[in-house]
């Protein structure tokens, strides 16, 4: 890991620390980075996703089906 000095916005370090639920600047920062880092590749996945639905090579019906879940 390394070491970083940085100045950072102490109002929205405090604010991020509350909806996260961390209680250090680096527990913070280091969950912050890693939650943004996965929404985005979710979104990608997402976006991915509905091309190829709108191209046909995925098909919704089939994933939806219900009767064909397997737990």
């Amino acid at each position: 890991m390394s070491r970083t000095v940085i100045d950072l916005d102490d109002e929205a370090l405090e604010a991020a620390a509350k909806e996260l639920g961390t209680t250090t600047k680096r527990d913070t920062i280091n969950t912050a980075l890693r939650e943004v880092t996965a929404r985005y590749r979710r979104l990608r996945a997402l976006e991915d996703a509905r091309k190829l639905a709108a191209d046909g090579a995925l098909d919704m019906d089939l994933l939806l089906d219900k009767s064909r879940y397997r737990p």
